[in-house]
């Protein structure tokens, strides 16, 4: 069956904007693209790229050629002759760091005015505006709706609905990236609304995820400050591997081989601190290297006092809830292993010892007369009194507690259920009934 042809308006001919404006004519829609600044506009309209990419000028030309692709100064044009429209307009910096809104904010204005004098089928599904710009979590709904509305006259849901689909495009190889992003994410309040936007996409073959606006907002900016953290990342270890006389690159080259763990979800999930025998120890180690080498390691650096963070704000809230008695789900720094060094668990119940909290600790994984070796002395320093708060008993863990933590899964949570009661609060560090809450479940990063 021969997809669909959109009418489409693309707001903003930077370089989000050219390229999605090209490839969606290349795709069969008939695209317009809107502009403030002429040159843009005639540029595009002659076939030739406000934008310099290989092949975008080529791409330009045959699809203006064809017919498929416009460009126009009229915003009010551009309304009444589409039903769909992308904004791709800037998000600059302020000189404080913060988002300057003003491009986003003029073209709202724009199109709630176009939109207030746009006379629509009564059977015409509302316009749709689709946010391809990069914006800060809660824009959508604090920034773009409250001016469609007030500009248009209509409720959101009435003349139009909004929708934000992030793009993902490195310059210099966009056109490439259009045709085989890493995944389509569509933000969308809507149902309807995500498979309108779908549409968009036909013609791309990549896994799809329909998620609230504001996680599609912040997927956006996770994966930039993911990027951002891994360029500072290589260039640290490329500067010890300089001062150690190693070839940098090829040590890099040789991480990026380890599809397992270096390069998946194993580590990047929200949860608890690290521990364990090797990754503190390997910081402090490295860390005191590059101090005897006078190599700056801030990103590095980082890490540790990120990681202690990670236990006072679990210490915190355990503690806000003004309860003595709390049980702990786990004791090793992970489950299936009874090694205790370093262990964040560890920490925590000194701490929450310290502070006077009653305590009981169950890990099948954990029992005091097979531990033994660095593992017995690090254990008999941290807690000497670990004997009289850990127990062979899930049952009786649960039924001492009043705040329950789950710190490891050391224990599958049909076993935890049957003997949770309904004062019982839960604290979870790692998801293991994330889709099961309740007003007295708490996550620690949800």
């Amino acid at each position: 069956m021969k997809d669909k042809q959109l009418n489409i308006s693309v707001f903003g001919l930077g370089y989000v904007g050219c390229v999605s404006a090209a490839c969606l004519a290349e795709a069969g829609h008939r695209v317009t693209g809107v502009d403030v600044n002429s040159v843009k506009v005639d540029l595009v309209a002659s076939g030739r790229s406000p934008i310099v990419e290989n092949g975008l000028d080529a791409l330009t030309l045959s699809q203006v050629e064809a017919g498929r692709l416009t460009a126009t100064l009229d915003t009010r044009t551009a309304i009444n002759t589409t039903n769909l429209s992308l904004i791709c307009v800037g998000t600059p910096s302020k000189s404080n760091g913060g988002l300057d809104l003003t491009y986003l904010e003029s073209v709202c204005r724009e199109i709630g005015s176009a939109l207030a004098e746009k006379r629509a089928d009564e059977d015409a599904l509302p316009h749709l505006m689709v946010v391809r710009s990069t914006m800060l979590p809660g824009t959508v709904h604090g920034t773009v709706i409250p001016l469609l509305e007030t500009t248009s006259g209509s409720k959101y849901g009435g003349k139009f609905v909004v929708a934000i689909s992030p793009e993902f495009l490195r310059e210099a190889k966009s056109l490439e990236d259009y045709a085989n992003p890493p995944f389509i994410v569509i933000g969308a309040d809507e149902e309807v609304t995500a498979d309108r936007v779908l549409e968009l996409y036909n013609n791309i073959e990549a896994p799809v995820f329909k998620v609230p606006i504001r996680t599609a907002e912040m997927v956006k900016y996770s994966c930039n400050l993911f990027h951002a953290m891994k360029v500072g990342f290589a260039n640290e270890i490329g500067s010890l591997c300089k001062a150690l006389g190693i070839d940098g690159p090829e040590v890099m080259q040789i991480l990026c081989e380890d599809k397992k763990l270096n390069l998946s979800p194993y580590y990047l999930r929200p949860g608890f601190a690290f521990g364990g025998s090797c990754l503190p120890k390997d910081l402090r180690a490295i860390l005191s290297k590059a101090r005897e080498l006078d190599v700056e390691l801030p990103i590095l650096g980082a890490i540790l006092p990120s990681n202690a963070h990670q236990i006072d704000h679990a210490v915190k809230t355990i503690l806000k809830h003004g309860r003595k008695r709390v049980g702990l789900l786990g004791l090793s720094f992970k489950a299936g292993t009874d090694d205790l060094r370093e262990s964040p668990m560890v920490t925590l119940v000194e701490r929450l010892i310290g502070r006077g909290i009653d305590i009981k600790i169950y890990d099948k994984d954990v029992v005091l007369a097979r531990i033994g070796g660095a593992n017995k002395a690090y254990i008999e320093k941290e807690i000497p009194h670990i004997d009289r708060v850990l127990s062979d008993s899930l049952e009786e863990v649960c039924n001492h507690a009043e705040v329950l933590v789950i710190a490891t899964k050391t224990a599958p949570f049909d076993e935890i259920e049957a003997f949770l009661r309904d004062d019982h609060y839960i604290f979870d560090f790692i998801g293991l009934i994330r889709q099961r809450t309740t007003d007295r479940y708490e996550g620690i990063c949800w």
